[in-house]
């Protein structure tokens, strides 16, 4: 019963500060105040997924989001003139607005959709829940990383170390 209270307390506290952060992260014109706020969003997720015994998740999005994205964010805010492009806005405000209104509404339809749905269509995979529950999720993950998917997620790193050099040689030809 007390555990119960905890986890909901817990939930209850968690799932409100990441809603706060979020808002805070659209709402502040200081993109580097965006960027911590997004930390604090990326925080509170992992403590969410910490309340639904998903641990490893908990962990990789502490060290992955929290960590090395925020940071290359964080280095790409710093290298780039902020004022500069506020000058030069390519999208009037209004069909920003707009468009940014169109998006919010297609996520809410397919958030609706993924709630009433209750079958999700696709085939069963050869890890059930109780499979992974028996073999331990960092067991199983890494096992698949390392052996099934072992390339696309070599092709990924790939892809993040040529993102990096190419905001490197972007930012020294501005200079």
């Amino acid at each position: 019963m007390t555990g119960s209270i905890f986890y909901w307390i817990a939930f209850v506290v968690t799932a409100l500060a990441a809603v706060f952060a979020a808002v805070m992260v659209i709402t502040r014109r200081n993109p580097i105040h965006s960027a911590m706020f997004l930390v604090l969003n990326f925080l509170c997720i992992a403590v969410l997924y910490l309340l639904l015994n998903a641990q490893f998740i908990a962990i990789i999005q502490v060290m992955i989001y929290a960590g090395a994205i925020m940071m290359l964010v964080i280095f790409v805010i710093m290298l780039l003139s902020v004022e500069e492009e506020e000058r030069r806005r390519k999208i009037p405000v209004p069909l920003a607005q707009m468009l940014g209104m169109v998006l919010v509404f297609i996520l809410f339809a397919q958030l609706i959709f993924g709630v009433v749905v209750k079958v999700l269509p696709g085939e069963q995979g050869e890890f059930s829940p109780e499979r992974i529950a028996e073999l331990g999720d960092v067991k199983t993950i890494a096992g698949l990383l390392f052996t099934k998917f072992l390339f696309p997620f070599e092709v990924a790193s790939i892809i993040l170390l040529v993102g990096i050099i190419g905001a490197v040689i972007l930012s020294k030809k501005e200079r």
